[in-house]
């Protein structure tokens, strides 16, 4: 029996519904939403629709469904609203604890409109210097807000930072990668003008599909252009969204399974869901801390979401890793984690760490099995 315990990179355990409706969609379905007006196209829409008003829900967000775009993940839900937003010579503020998906797209940005890029220094326990912070909005016309860091598990308070951001007159973009199915959310009560967010981690649904919430009155450059099922003479892209930012065809099949995995933790509750994986977590950091030559770099953070990272004197990340799946049949992520100014923070920017990463399926027999492994393979051997 495998121990996956990698749900922050995806739900690579998803419920059978999500298989099933994606299954039903292409054989009962199969056709494009907004691309006609017989039944199948009709029925492509209903899902769809249904689907905009599920992430509306899941993540605390108001007004018309169809301020949700789909696209194929965060990480284009974020360039669409970093490229959409940020004009020549504009600031963005972002911190440590941002993954590339939002430094890469900032960094070029800064080389080829002159963005300025102000980050804002985190800790090693997952806080940040509020006053720091503050005083790099200023001016800004962006503030970036990670719900939640993918290595160290923690959560930032997005209402405070939102307050500040708006006192100084700046929008606020939520990644909500890490967060969305995981924790509560109320984004659009907290302040977020923008929320990216991906639909194959704590949504339940499959790879490739995912978006973006634009609050109403805020009006975004698209990132791509192309056909969008409505009028099709205009050379620009339409005005109203959401097809100002879907151009091209939707992935149909994906929305019906991400709609399904949805429905699975709203029936859940998401509140019942994270205490359960909160519990699941104290477990895995209490028993690693016991583990001689480990060190747990994640804070216990209840409000936080179920990652537990970790080095060794002992096994470099990719060897524990790799040691750990092959004799112990645990799977968890060794390296990086795309956020290296996060690891840099830890000081394990040379060779990352060994991130443990729990979800809706994890059990105690996971973390027990993880903490046996670490302990055979890290805790035995002399430093």
């Amino acid at each position: 029996m495998s121990h996956y315990l990698d749900f922050a990179a995806t739900s690579a355990l998803r419920p059978p519904e999500v298989a099933e409706a994606m299954g039903r969609f292409l054989r009962e379905c199969g056709a494009s939403p907004g691309r006609g007006a017989y039944g199948r196209a009709l029925e492509a829409g209903r899902v769809t629709l249904s689907c905009r008003r599920g992430v509306q829900r899941l993540l605390g967000l108001d007004g018309d469904p169809d301020r949700v775009a789909f696209m194929g993940n965060a990480t284009q839900g974020l360039n669409t609203a970093l490229w959409g937003v940020l004009r020549p010579r504009d600031v963005v503020v972002v911190t440590q604890y941002d993954h590339n998906a939002v430094l890469r797209p900032v960094s070029y940005l800064e080389r080829i409109r002159a963005v300025e890029v102000r980050m804002v220094g985190g800790t090693p326990e997952g806080s940040l210097d509020y006053d720091e912070a503050e005083r790099k909005m200023q001016g800004a016309r962006l503030v970036v807000v990670n719900s939640a860091s993918n290595v160290l598990g923690n959560r930032l308070p997005l209402a405070d930072l939102a307050g500040r951001a708006h006192a100084a007159g700046a929008l606020v973009l939520v990644d909500a990668a890490q967060a969305a199915g995981h924790l509560p959310m109320t984004c659009a009560a907290d302040g977020a003008d923008m929320v990216a967010f991906t639909g194959h981690k704590g949504m339940l649904g499959p790879q490739g599909i995912g978006g973006l919430w634009v609050r109403s009155g805020i009006e975004l450059e698209p990132l791509l252009r192309g056909g969008s099922g409505g009028d099709s003479l205009p050379r620009e892209m339409p005005s109203a969204m959401p097809d100002r930012l879907e151009a091209g065809t939707l992935n149909a099949p994906g929305i019906a399974g991400l709609e399904a995995g949805i429905g699975v933790v709203l029936a859940s509750g998401v509140a019942v869901l994270h205490r359960r994986v909160a519990a699941l977590k104290q477990r895995l950091r209490s028993g690693l801390q016991s583990v001689r030559n480990v060190t747990v770099h994640s804070p216990p953070d209840p409000e936080g979401v179920g990652i537990v990272t970790i080095t060794t004197s002992t096994v470099d990340p990719s060897t524990l890793a790799h040691r750990l799946d092959r004799e112990w049949d645990v799977q968890a992520r060794a390296g990086l984690h795309c956020a290296p100014e996060a690891h840099t923070l830890l000081g394990t920017a040379n060779g990352g760490g060994l991130r443990f990463s729990l979800g809706w399926a994890s059990t105690e027999e996971d973390v027990d099995r993880a903490v046996e492994g670490v302990d055979a393979i890290a805790g035995s051997r002399t430093p």
